[in-house]
């Protein structure tokens, strides 16, 4: 017995002395660089940069395969730490914010039937594109609020999304996750927006919502900066031009061109 347990004791120490040294043979060094920055970064793994994870961003940019600031979830003073650890000229970043450029509500888009399966937008896409009988509308599944790392959306009882600007930090995960490419990012200084994702001409939007886009063009002519166009069928804002007078709110139809402000009461009432 003692002989046994002798035994085994000494092919255990041999393995562990034979770990020991394998693992310094076989060792690979980690650039502390890449620890440094992987702590600088957000930690939200959102994917915003194209890499997998922080960490994998974080080694890319040691090896100069990626710049600081395609990390779209860091603030201004960690892109300005990172430039500082590689050792290269820090370019502030514009901010930008996510936004819904849908207002089809469950009380102003029509459906084409009722949709019971998963709570997923994706899923539900896959039953003739979703349920809403506007082709380019919101879903209202709430992907896009599980896909927020920071938890800057939330689902209004109107069935569409909320962000709270205050929590948004523009990584982009909610528009990458909307199959309907309904979410946007649009740089943080532009005021006013069109809040609608459709393509259609005036007679079929009119036909599945109430509060669509008809590109009717009013906005185009009234603007006094010249700073919007129509992309088929579809208003555009030029942020370089636009002063954020608001006059095509007001000459807006439809009533589809939102501020940001209106928005951040609206999700401040949602708080209490």
């Amino acid at each position: 017995m003692i002989a046994a347990i002798a035994t085994l004791g000494g092919m255990a120490f041999i393995l562990a002395v034979g770990l020991g040294i394998a693992s310094r043979i076989f060792a690979v060094e980690t650039d502390p660089k890449i620890t440094t920055i992987t702590g600088l970064l957000p930690g939200a793994n959102c994917g915003g940069c194209g890499y997998a994870g922080c960490s994998g961003f974080a080694t890319a940019l040691v090896a100069g395969e990626a710049a600081p600031l395609e990390c779209k979830a860091s603030g201004a003073d960690a892109i300005q730490e990172i430039s500082k650890v590689l050792g290269v000229v820090y370019v502030p970043k514009e901010k930008t914010i996510a936004r819904v450029f849908c207002q089809g509500s469950l009380d102003k888009a029509k459906v084409r039937y009722r949709y019971q399966g998963i709570e997923d937008c994706n899923a539900a896409m896959l039953l003739g594109g979703g349920a809403k009988a506007c082709v380019y509308g919101c879903l209202g599944m709430g992907s896009c609020v599980k896909a927020c790392p920071f938890g800057a959306i939330s689902m209004g009882p109107e069935g569409l999304p909320r962000i709270d600007e205050s929590s948004c930090t523009g990584c982009g995960a909610c528009a990458r996750k909307c199959p309907k490419g309904v979410i946007e990012l649009i740089p943080a200084r532009q005021m006013w927006y069109i809040s609608c994702n459709s393509h259609h001409k005036g007679k079929a939007v009119r036909q599945v919502c109430e509060v669509g886009c008809i590109a009717c063009g009013l906005c185009v002519r009234n603007c006094p900066e010249q700073a919007i166009t129509l992309d088929n069928n579809r208003a555009v804002i030029d942020p370089e031009k636009c002063s954020g007078c608001g006059i095509c709110a007001e000459k807006c139809p439809q009533k589809v061109i939102h501020s940001r402000s209106e928005d951040r009461e609206v999700v401040a009432l949602s708080k209490g």
